[in-house]
């Protein structure tokens, strides 16, 4: 039946490669079953709902991805758009979770819509490379910036608006050690260095009398106060049209990213440098996400993580459906989840910045009509606290500064279009 399903011969593996291979991945991206139930409670959300609401849609996704994609892609709420929906959608512009997770739910039905009709590739083509970068590391930084808000390292100023807190206070020590407990473990090739650290980070809480225990395990809770709970009728309105797009356009983008990335190091790219099968591996992100969304959780997509377990030999589906596996048997770890402190998962937001941050790279820094707009959106995005917002100034100084300076060339119709979207948006609220 495995071989049937999974072809390994045909792809030189074993069920013993992909078990391994699986487990690898489930150990490098499993910190999102602590990190995200956390970040979603400050929306208002039910903490143990969302917690089994992340484990199922991670599961439903890498499901689908292994049985009928095939590849070894594991799937999770990621990271920076549970932020986005926190801390912009529901905290900033005042709407209630139910109606960011009716947004989540659209964007989701838009991506398998595009995902079908080949729209895609349209789309992802007419971006240039230094914004996509230039919002990848917004993302990163933004994140680092509600880690640290977090462990009480920044706080508010009515003077400076921002400022150090009370670094030697035992959360900001802890979210300090917690980072640099994950740089030294990834430095020393260990694949679970970000969930180890979230566990002796949380151990030593307990030690110290800051975390109460709670228990290990036990029955899943209930997903009741989550679970179809997506207010589809408030998305119609014309403001959300921007909120929709954001999460969209930042899923599909780290989708079609780590999908590139993935294959890569997998060497399963065709002759023309195309990968097979990928209007089936699209399709499963999306579906992840309207699941996901129905279950109570910001969107679902692929995770970057999967190279670790392609680098572990993974060469099938069979390694998503072992990920998949996992996050089903930690639905009976929701105690485990619900002791660890939000200081304990500070240095995972810090490093996974780092991950993001690294493309900036690539940023051709010499053309000041390239790198203008980079900057922009990078520091935007966690000083206005809005993914959405720094999109649209990014695509808007892109367009301004292009035509400016004569470069008309370097515009599309999908440049100016969303430029232009924005704009009316910023202009008309």
């Amino acid at each position: 039946m495995l071989e049937k399903l999974f072809k390994l011969k045909e792809n030189q593996s074993s069920l013993k490669q992909e078990v391994i291979a699986g487990i690898t991945t489930f150990l490098t991206m499993a910190y999102i079953i602590f990190v995200n139930p956390m970040m979603l409670a400050d929306a208002g959300m039910d903490q143990g709902a969302v917690f089994v609401a992340t484990c199922l849609a991670a599961a439903i996704g890498c499901l689908i991805m292994g049985l009928v994609a095939n590849y070894p892609i594991a799937l999770a709420p990621g990271m920076g758009l549970n932020a986005f929906f926190t801390y912009t959608v529901v905290g900033e512009m005042g709407y209630s979770w139910e109606t960011a997770l009716g947004a989540v739910f659209m964007s989701g039905i838009c991506f398998l819509v595009l995902s079908l009709v080949k729209i895609r590739e349209w789309i992802v083509n007419s971006i240039p490379m230094s914004l996509r970068l230039g919002i990848a590391a917004g993302i990163g930084l933004f994140l680092a910036f509600i880690g640290l808000k977090a462990a009480g390292i920044v706080v508010a100023s009515p003077a400076t608006l921002v400022t150090m807190g009370d670094i030697t206070s035992f959360p900001a020590v802890m979210a300090a050690l917690g980072f640099f407990l994950i740089i030294a473990m990834v430095q020393r090739g260990l694949k679970a260095s970000v969930i180890l650290s979230i566990f002796i980070v949380t151990i030593l809480g307990l030690i110290f009398g800051d975390v109460t225990y709670g228990g290990i395990v036990s029955m899943p809770p209930s997903v009741a106060p989550t679970f179809m709970k997506m207010d589809l009728s408030s998305v119609l309105e014309i403001s959300m049209i921007s909120v929709i797009f954001a999460f969209l356009f930042v899923d599909l983008f780290d989708t079609s990213g780590t999908l590139v990335a993935v294959a890569q190091r997998g060497g399963f790219l065709d002759e023309q440098g195309r990968l097979p099968r990928v209007k089936r591996a699209l399709s499963a992100d999306s579906l992840a996400t309207v699941a996901g969304a129905t279950l109570g959780t910001s969107t679902t997509t692929s995770y970057i993580e999967s190279t670790a377990g392609v680098s572990a030999g993974g060469r099938t589906g069979l390694t998503a459906v072992v990920v998949g596996l996992l996050f089903i048997l930690s639905l009976f770890f929701a105690p485990l989840a619900g002791m660890v402190p939000a200081y304990a998962t500070s240095g995972a937001l810090f490093y996974v910045a780092i991950l993001m941050m690294s493309g900036l790279v690539n940023v051709e820094w010499e053309d000041l009509t390239e790198a203008a707009p980079v900057v922009i959106v990078c520091l935007l995005m966690p000083l206005t606290f809005s993914i959405a917002n720094a999109i649209g100034f990014g695509f808007i100084s892109y367009a301004v500064i292009k035509v400016l300076t004569g470069r008309f060339k370097d515009l599309n119709l999908g440049i100016l279009f969303i430029a232009l979207l924005f704009l009316a948006k910023f202009i008309y609220g």
